[in-house]
């Protein structure tokens, strides 16, 4: 009887092996023959399993985005009984990758981010990576908001909230949508930004959780910033 091959299951190990070599070397040192060998399959296994490099990276990154974004959704539901607030704080330092436990992660990452500059498919897998985790900070600001008691007409349209049209009721959603989707997209560039200072040494850990910490602090210490 002829052996079964899991095609899933090799697939996923040598995405491992690219994020390895990737981690270890950079992408430009990423070869099928390598992975093959990090892999420990031949490489006609590689090749029956990714057409191109290319395919095989595409296949990598989106790999690294669903363990991303499955610790992230983890975090989320493995905390019920903290604020929205602090989940929103906790989401974004899983984000950030700049614990010591996640350095090899965002070493791959940015590689990854770095090659996707002049590679359209590697783009296109980000992009879909970034909308969902931007999809979440945007719930979770709206629950904080929420949760501080603001879920009364958004500042500065209070005239038009009180005249009880419904124009004007739909334009306060949009309003107060479109400055959570702005916020969202500002602690997305935050986390990045500071997963390369700490990958290069600019900022600690320590630091750069301080600097995440501050931001969330003064978005809540001075709702103008949510009005802007």
């Amino acid at each position: 009887m002829p052996r079964q091959i899991d095609h899933e299951g090799r697939r996923l190990r040598i995405a491992d092996a690219v994020c390895l070599l990737a981690d270890e070397r950079g992408l430009e040192g990423v070869t099928l023959r390598d992975v093959a060998a990090r892999a420990d399959v031949s490489m006609g296994a590689v090749q029956r399993c990714f057409r191109t490099k290319e395919e095989m990276l595409v296949f990598a990154l989106t790999h690294i985005g669903e363990l991303v974004g499955a610790r992230v959704r983890a975090r989320v539901v493995e905390s019920p009984a903290q604020s929205a607030r602090s989940t929103l704080g906790h989401t974004v330092t899983e984000v950030a990758l700049v614990r010591e436990e996640h350095r090899a992660q965002a070493r791959v990452w940015l590689a990854f981010l770095a090659q996707a500059a002049v590679t359209p498919s590697l783009a296109g897998v980000l992009r879909d990576n970034y909308a969902g985790l931007h999809a979440v900070l945007v719930r979770l600001i709206g629950e904080a908001v929420d949760g501080s008691g603001d879920s009364g007409p958004v500042p500065g349209t209070e005239s038009s909230a009180r005249a009880g049209q419904g124009s004007d009721q739909r334009h306060t959603r949009e309003a107060r949508y479109a400055r959570e989707a702005r916020e969202a997209h500002t602690l997305l560039a935050l986390a990045d930004g500071l997963t390369a200072h700490v990958l290069i040494g600019h900022l600690t850990p320590e630091e750069a959780l301080g600097v995440l910490d501050g931001h969330l602090g003064r978005l809540w210490q001075h709702p103008e910033a949510r009005r802007d």
